[in-house]
């Protein structure tokens, strides 16, 4: 090699970015993952006998996918392919494995970055190759594989979650950058306050860590970068928030979860966690308003029209104002009564209307607006409820006959429903107990009543 080739590499390197620079190329480099990577731990046992198997990477972005890919091809010896999933096509996928046959008996490494990109008939073209050993697989994801992965590539290979990395893992991660690469150990220095600000602002993603570390490196005074540096460098970023990924709807899932389990501190961490991350208010307000009816209902009928109020609010000022209306709402919520009986009984009712034949409306309670309709029975026979004590027809029905013996709505015993099954309680009662009844009904629940016929009063 001519020192014009040899400069020339040297600075096509000092070009890449500082993590492409520093990627280890051994397990005794790499960072973080230990569950998986751990002295005793399959994978490592794998790698280190060099008994590779195709296998799916699922993690979010800046774990080290791409880095454990390339450390497998290289510590295992065998040739090293990628793809990616956003430039390639089935005729890349099909150069790759007639590539990788021609190097046979040495084995490739097929690594495809963000396999979920791929459709249908992009990833079983991997199939046959998968299954006669071609080549080993290794497929890099963000989103949940079990989703966006085919169930027959997805059979074919072993999924691996990482994990994002810990603040102790990003500070160690910085101190090895320092050390590994010799141009940002002589320009640099990084005090720990100022690398502990780092590791937090980097949210597990390591590729962000050293991205944000060679930024603050360039605007360093005196080459020394501290936390004026990086703040300058960090302005109104956010942390890491993949909007429509696992990490966004594992939040909202979170902060869901938290308010039907009464723990309003829990709740307005995440709140607080995905407007951090950039979520969009009125998508959180949204779903408070599902909380308010799945998860309270009438425990507490307040909370729907507070949680209606706060989306209002968010609508009409915006941020930061229409933000601690949200919070009111969702401290009102996670502290109230709950009941998830209107959420059962409209789930019984929709799989009742799903399955079941299309029941005519009782004629008793069928509108009459015409002489034609009244003729033919329309409303005959209704009685109507005001007319009668506590506003109220004991005996009556406003169901189909066969469906007259059902009970969707079953409350509970906590909040305003305590008092709503009383109610509904003595109504019930006074109708089981009435000598009148519209139908004639079995005296077991659910018997067929296909054949039913109506009472003497009908």
């Amino acid at each position: 090699m001519s020192l014009f080739d040899s400069e020339n590499q040297d600075a096509a390197r000092s070009a890449e970015p500082l993590a492409a620079r520093v990627r280890p190329s051994d397990l005794s480099g790499y960072m973080g993952q230990t569950h998986l990577l751990g002295p005793g731990k399959p994978l490592r046992e794998a790698i280190e006998q060099s008994r590779l198997h195709s296998m799916i990477l699922w993690g979010p972005p800046g774990v080290g996918k791409t880095t454990l890919a390339r450390m497998l091809a290289e510590v295992c010896d065998v040739r090293f392919h990628a793809l990616s999933a956003v430039l390639s096509g089935v005729r890349d996928i099909r150069d790759a494995i007639d590539l990788a046959r021609q190097m046979l008996p040495t084995r490739t490494l097929l690594f495809v970055d963000e396999v979920h990109r791929f459709n249908k008939a992009q990833q079983d073209a991997f199939l046959p190759y998968v299954e006669d050993g071609t080549v080993i697989f290794v497929g890099a994801t963000t989103e949940n594989p079990s989703f966006e992965v085919n169930n027959a590539l997805l059979s074919r290979t072993r999924v691996y979650k990482l994990r994002s990395l810990t603040e102790p893992e990003i500070q160690q991660l910085i101190d090895r950058a320092m050390l590994a690469d010799s141009t940002l150990a002589e320009t640099i220095t990084i005090d720990q306050d100022t690398k502990t600000v780092l590791a937090v602002a980097a949210d597990g993603d390591a590729r962000r860590a050293l991205s944000l570390l060679e930024t603050c490196a360039d605007l360093a005074v005196d080459g020394h970068v501290n936390e004026e540096t990086l703040e300058e460098v960090l302005g109104s970023d956010h942390r890491r928030f993949d909007k429509g990924g696992d990490i966004f709807y594992d939040q909202i899932s979170a902060l869901h979860k938290a308010v039907r389990g009464s723990s309003p501190d829990a709740a307005i961490y995440w709140f607080v966690r995905m407007i951090d991350g950039g979520c969009d208010p009125l998508y959180v307000a949204r779903r408070v308003v599902r909380m308010a009816s799945e998860d309270i209902g009438n425990a507490d009928p307040r909370c729907l029209q507070l949680a209606l109020q706060a989306w209002d609010v968010q609508t009409r000022l915006g941020s930061p104002e229409g933000e601690l209306a949200i919070a009111q709402a969702i401290m009102f919520l996670a502290t109230a009564a709950k009941s998830n009986a209107v959420y059962h009984a409209f789930n019984e009712a929709r799989s009742d209307v799903a399955s079941l034949p299309d029941y005519e409306v009782p004629l008793h309670i069928r509108n009459a607006p015409t002489t034609l309709m009244e003729t033919m029975g329309h409303g005959e026979d209704y009685r109507y409820a005001h007319d009668y004590d506590d506003g109220f027809v004991p005996g009556e029905s406003y169901l189909p006959p066969e469906l007259a013996d059902r009970q969707y709505y079953q409350p509970v015993s906590r909040g305003l429903e305590i008092q709503v099954a009383e109610k509904l309680n003595k109504v019930r009662q006074a109708n089981a107990e009435s000598t009148w009844q519209r139908y004639d009904l079995p005296d077991v629940k659910g018997e067929d009543r296909s054949d039913r016929t109506r009472g003497d009063d009908d």
